[in-house]
Parts: C-alpha cells; sequence; structure tokens
C-alpha cells in the first residue's frame, strides 16, 4: 500500500509541476472544459428553476391539493366518439352535488362551487373587454389560496342572502380604479351596481388565462343573474399532499354513489387533478433535459480533443525527460499513469500524461462548477426564475469531464510510455 501511495503521489506531483509550470497553456486548455461543465450545470439548473417556476405558477393560480369536478373535463385527448357519449352520458352538477359531497367527502377539508360567464364590463364611460364573471361559494378562497391586497373575499352570510357584493381582479381595479381605494366603491356588473368589498393580488396570465381580469360575487347572486338552471363547477381540498389521492378517490366514491352509478359504469362526470398538472410538467421539462443536455456535452467533448492536442505537445516537449525517466528505472505503466492523472486533473479541475491529464480535466470540472453557480445566482436575482443546481447534473458534468480527460490523455500516455529511451536521450527538445 505504501509503495501503492507513493507511486500515485510522485506521479501527481510530477503532474501537477508540468501544468504550474505552463500556466497560460493550462489555461487555455481548461476554458473548454470550464465552459463544458459550466453549460451542463447551468443547464440543470434552468431546467429545474423552469420546474419549480411553472409548478410555483399553478400553485398560485389553482392552490395546492385541490381537484375539481366538472360535466365535461378530461386531462388527454378526446376523439370526437368518446366527446360525444360523454355529452350524452354526463350530467350537470347542481348546488345539490356540492352539498352532497359537502356531507359524505371526508376527508376533503372544503368543498364549494363556482360559475363562470364571459361579459364586457362598462362603467363611467369606460369599457372593459374579455372579463369573467364567477359566481363562487365563500371557500372558494380558502380552496384556491387566493390572497387579498384590499378588502375581503366574500361571506358565507352574502352567499346565502344573494348580496350584491363584488370581488375585482387586479386588472380590473387598474381599469376603473388606478388611484382610489375601490373598497366601499360601486360597480356595476351586468348591469347591477354592486359594492366592492376586496381586491384580489395580482396572479399573472398562465397557460393564456387572463386570471386577473376576473371578477368574484355570491354564486347565488350569480344565479339570480343568469338563472338557476346553470352547469356548476365543483372543487375540493384535501388536507395534506400525502393524503390527496385518498381524498380524490373519496370524492368520486361519494358522488358516484350519489348519482347511483355501480360496478363497471362510467363517471358522468369529469375530475381534474390539480396535482397531476405537476407530473405533465415534469414530463414536459424531462422532455426539454433529453434534448438539451446531449447538447451541451458536446463542449465536453470539444474540450476533451483541446485536452488531447495539448497532452500530445507535451509528450513531444518532454521526450528527454521521458527517456531519462526510463532509463532510471521507470516502468511503462508509471509513465502511462503519470499523463493519464495530468489529462483528468485538466478536465476535473478545469494537461500533462495520464496523471496530467486526469488533473487537468478535474480542475477544469471544479472552475466550471464555481462559473455556474455565479451564473445561477445572476439569473435568480435577474429573473423571476430561481435557478437550483441539482446533484444530479454536478456528477455528470464531472463525471464526463473526467471520463473526457482520461479519454484524452490515454493516447498521449500510451504514446510516451512506449518510447525507446536510447532514442528519447537523444532528444533535447
Amino acid at each position: 500500500m505504501r509503495y501503492l501511495f507513493s507511486v500515485y503521489a510522485d506521479s501527481a506531483r510530477i503532474a501537477l509541476q508540468s501544468i504550474l509550470a505552463h500556466k497560460l497553456r493550462a489555461f487555455l486548455t481548461l476554458i473548454g472544459i470550464i465552459i463544458g461543465v459550466a453549460s451542463v450545470v447551468v443547464v440543470g439548473a434552468a431546467i429545474s428553476g423552469l420546474n419549480t417556476y411553472v409548478v410555483e405558477k399553478v400553485s398560485k393560480v389553482l392552490g395546492t391539493n385541490h381537484f375539481m369536478i366538472a360535466r365535461m373535463v378530461s386531462q388527454g385527448e378526446l376523439s370526437e366518439e368518446d366527446l360525444e357519449r360523454m355529452n350524452r352520458r354526463n350530467k350537470q352538477l347542481k348546488w345539490a352535488d356540492m352539498e352532497w359531497l359537502q356531507e359524505y367527502c371526508e376527508t376533503c377539508t372544503a368543498v364549494g362551487a363556482e360559475a363562470g360567464h364571459g361579459t364586457k364590463f362598462e362603467q363611467d364611460g369606460m369599457t372593459f373587454y374579455g372579463g369573467i364573471i364567477f359566481g363562487v361559494t365563500a371557500n372558494m378562497a380558502e380552496i384556491e389560496d387566493k390572497t387579498m391586497t384590499d378588502g375581503r373575499f366574500i361571506q358565507p352570510e352574502e352567499v346565502s342572502h344573494s348580496k350584491l357584493v363584488v370581488v375585482l381582479g387586479a386588472d380590473i381595479k387598474d381599469k376603473f380604479y388606478p388611484d382610489i381605494d375601490p373598497i366601499g366603491k360601486e360597480f356595476k356588473v351586468a348591469g347591477l351596481p354592486m359594492r366592492v368589498v376586496g381586491v384580489e393580488e395580482r396572479r399573472g396570465p398562465i397557460f393564456g388565462d387572463l386570471i386577473d381580469k376576473h371578477v368574484y360575487i355570491p354564486l347565488t347572486t350569480f344565479q339570480r343573474l343568469y338563472g338557476r338552471n346553470l352547469d356548476l363547477q365543483i372543487h375540493g381540498k384535501g388536507q395534506r399532499r400525502e393524503t390527496f389521492q385518498l381524498t380524490i378517490e373519496d370524492a368520486r366514491r361519494a358522488l358516484r354513489n350519489y348519482h347511483e352509478l355501480i360496478g363497471s359504469e362510467e363517471d358522468d362526470f369529469g375530475l381534474v387533478n390539480t396535482e397531476a398538472l405537476g407530473s405533465q410538467i415534469d414530463q414536459f421539462t424531462g422532455a426539454i433535459a433529453l434534448v438539451v443536455t446531449p447538447i451541451t456535452l458536446i463542449a465536453l467533448v470539444v474540450g476533451g480533443i483541446v485536452v488531447m492536442n495539448i497532452m500530445l505537445v507535451s509528450v513531444t516537449e518532454r521526450t528527454f525527460e521521458i527517456g531519462l525517466r526510463k532509463a532510471l528505472g521507470a516502468r511503462r505503466k508509471q509513465v502511462l499513469l503519470q499523463f493519464l492523472i495530468e489529462s483528468s486533473m485538466l478536465c476535473a479541475l478545469g494537461g500533462q500524461f495520464l496523471i496530467e491529464s486526469s488533473m487537468l480535466c478535474a480542475l477544469g470540472g471544479v472552475l466550471g462548477l464555481l462559473a455556474a453557480a455565479g451564473i445561477s445566482w445572476a439569473v435568480t436575482v435577474l429573473t423571476p426564475i430561481t435557478m437550483t443546481i441539482t446533484v444530479g447534473y454536478v456528477v455528470l458534468a464531472l463525471g464526463v469531464s473526467t471520463a473526457v480527460g482520461m479519454i484524452a490523455g490515454i493516447y498521449p500516455a500510451f504514446k510516451a510510455s512506449r518510447l525507446d529511451p536510447i532514442i528519447a536521450l537523444t532528444k533535447t527538445t
């Protein structure tokens, strides 16, 4: 063991001395590895950050542990036949469906309902196009994790008494009340004057839905405006993410019982699990990673070619040294080992023979990680996306860079180890 340690330590020391003796050349060799490692790690951080950003946006819009039941809902593509069959089979959801779920969905922490109607808002000579009126139950604020910047959300008694109150989305507030507090002011919804009780926090557009153009009124008031024979969307919330799937099955089973569905009969309603959107987002970002990551690895291959080129130059420059070492008893495998370590050091930290090549590649990897950390920090500070460096991409980048360094050093090291000491000693350059 002592002998092996001495051999490896001497090889590493000689390789490091050679790298430090040619600092500029080593640095220029490192650049390709640094860029390659940084590219892989930054791409990984960007994909992770994008995933987190989209999930946060979805959670901000839909809330967490939230499911929705509606008459016509599907999370996948439907054929025309499937769509027609659902249209014939599925029933409209009514207030009684919501009340049944409130009573019999034992694991639901909240069950509410809403209905929407697209419209334009007109007031004081101004018109806002593309708005949506939502009639809601009071607990929709809890179910969808809504945050109010001013005032409050609709109260249960305002729903039970069909009060003329309204909560404004941020875009609606900016349009009609740009410089004043709208709380307590009058706002016309479908021609009816209603009292503003709250303003929802701005959530921004997502998936093309301009959610800040919404206003919310009590569901019973909405039914007075548009009729009681409305198709409702029922929304529910689970207590914990770990048991959320059980909550969904609980709600599904309860509604099937209410609709008197038995055995293998298909559901006559559609159910959307908002948590399932997270899996779809993971699949989307995973597909991006599958395409982009191999492209970034090309930079590491290019860096490896540069390392091999420098190592071949190093072999030529140090022919006399190699011949002297072999004349003094160095074995072929010791010369081979030295150059491999040197090549790997160039690649992992960022070029002599197998040891020298290994040391160079190791240095390039470390510097690449530092560069990636700096880039990720800058992107996090300057954009809304939080870049997250993941261990998997770090291991991938360092592993590939070290492997590239070893491979890049094999041929030069093999060439050095096969030099005839007599011929090598006649070389002075």
